[in-house]
């Protein structure tokens, strides 16, 4: 916590200056940590200021900062604030395309990224994040970063099996790079228009898309006249001093010599000569090894579903081990806690780990705590990115008999409420719908139920209240009847 602290620690500009003129040593960690704030606050501010009018005298700036040390924080700012200014996506593509001509170790880097984020958005059909992306893709392929494959392979991935959000995505996405696609690949832009002139004749799409389809159609008539791949002062580089990269949609970012260790990894382990009941201090070992990692590795997840499906002495020591982080989440900090459970997400999500393991928690108020909530929160949104909420709900319902009441309680309306809220507030309510119907006929059943108790009062009291009339009528005629003999008597005296 003390370390996050000091990463994050403002630091006063003439603090800043005096240690940058201190002379002091290059090695000494807090010269570093000042150095790198100020390099990451001298990038940031030269990419949010930039725009087509100052980008000539942007880039000199910008080349004046170490970027070969700052290539990663050069990439992470280009796609934040792209993401939140997608109008000046060609400036941010412009910006990259000079810097790819010097460097183009940063351009490569990017376009890893892009696609990386692009898959993973495409899994979760996060459609603002695609479409944002998909437009920097195009810029990318306009200047030359991006070979113009890549492009058609996003074309034909969005196309494949066409839906409303897919063929929206793939018509603004021709409408921004469709002329450069004119020019160096007119076969394959004509596969795309092929492709939409069929869809569009199915008229399975909605009115509104097949209006943007036709739209786009109108646009290729007219030559893409008002949409230029480059705005002419955006256009800075000669086509020979342009370094192209061939990046893939398939890449999956997977690094061969991590690869080649879990293999490696997995082989050894299984090789030793453990005794029969040693198994669980392997697994122990593996999961507080993931849980020290600065961030999630991912080669960890890789060795412990290789050894839960090969050998089910591990898969049952792995349960195991998630019952008792579960149990001991309180003990872990935060980061651990991202790392465990992404680590036990990846072995759910890719059935390494039975379903039921999921049954260890019960997602109550009183059964849960800030932590165990944290621990669960980063599980299912892990899950969500490996398998896309879609396909997860389609498992937690297949595997409802076995989880029973612990994810998704039923025993009361205010649990059953607060497991909605949960899921709701992490932003996977999609998981909720069947549990809101179950909710809401819970609540019915409870209406109806006051509803008859009501009636059944108001029924006994009418009794009662014509009871206590005719009790009332039985003495007044007693009375009647022993005031007449009182009266008779007095006359015979």
């Amino acid at each position: 916590m003390q370390k996050a602290t000091q990463q994050a620690l403002y630091i006063p500009p003439h603090k800043l200056a005096a240690a940058k003129n201190s002379g002091g040593r290059s090695d000494d960690e807090a010269y570093q940590r000042l150095a790198w704030e100020a390099l990451k606050k001298s990038i940031n501010g030269l990419i949010n200021k930039v725009n087509s009018s100052n980008i000539g005298n942007v880039i000199p700036e910008l080349f004046a900062e170490d970027l070969i040390r700052g290539a990663g924080l050069l990439c992470r700012s280009c796609l934040r604030s792209q993401m939140a200014s997608p109008c000046f996506t060609d400036v941010f593509a412009a910006v990259i395309a000079v810097v790819n001509s010097r460097i183009p170790e940063i351009g490569e880097l990017l376009l890893k990224r892009i696609v990386w984020q692009l898959n993973k958005s495409l899994r979760c059909n996060d459609k603002p994040r695609l479409l944002a992306l998909a437009k920097f893709v195009a810029h990318l392929v306009n200047q030359r970063v991006a070979h113009h494959t890549l492009a058609l392979e996003l074309l034909h991935r969005l196309l494949e099996n066409p839906s409303d959000d897919g063929v929206e995505l793939a018509v603004a996405f021709l409408t921004e790079c469709g002329a450069l696609l004119h020019d160096l690949s007119p076969r394959g832009l004509a596969a795309c228009f092929d492709r939409l002139r069929d869809v569009l004749h199915e008229g399975e799409i909605d009115k509104r898309v097949q209006f943007l389809i036709e739209g786009l159609f109108a646009i290729r008539k007219a030559n893409f006249r008002g949409y230029p791949a480059i705005r002419p002062e955006l256009d800075l580089l000669e086509d020979d001093q342009q370094i192209t990269h061939d990046v893939s949609l398939d890449d999956s970012g997977v690094d061969p010599e991590n690869s080649l260790r879990f293999e490696e990894l997995g082989h050894k382990l299984l090789s030793l000569n453990i005794a029969p009941g040693q198994e669980l201090e392997i697994c122990r070992m593996l999961v507080e090894a993931c849980a020290q990692e600065k961030t999630y590795n991912r080669i960890y997840g890789l060795v412990a579903q290789r050894l839960s499906m090969i050998r089910l002495a591990y898969r049952a020591n792995f349960e195991r081990c998630f019952a008792e982080q579960y149990s001991t989440s309180h003990r872990l900090e935060t980061n651990k806690l991202r790392n465990v459970a992404t680590l036990f997400a990846h072995l759910i999500a890719t059935d390494a780990l039975p379903w039921d393991v999921l049954g260890y928690v019960r997602l109550t108020e009183e059964d849960t705590n800030s932590s165990s909530r944290i621990f669960v929160k980063y599980l299912f949104q892990e899950m969500t990115e490996q398998l896309g909420i879609r396909k997860l709900n389609e498992r937690l319902t297949e595997n409802a008999a076995v989880l029973g009441d612990s994810i998704f309680p039923k025993d009361s309306t205010r649990n059953a409420r607060f497991s909605i809220n949960f899921f709701t507030q992490i932003g996977l309510g999609g998981l909720t719908e069947g549990m809101r119907e179950h909710l809401k006929e819970m609540e019915r059943v409870a209406k109806e139920d006051r509803e008859k108790k009501l009636g059944g009062s108001d029924s006994e009291s009418e009794v009662e209240e014509s009871s206590s009339d005719d009790e009332g009528r039985d003495r007044k005629r007693r009375r009647r009847k022993s005031d007449g003999r009182d009266r008779k008597r007095s006359r015979r005296g």
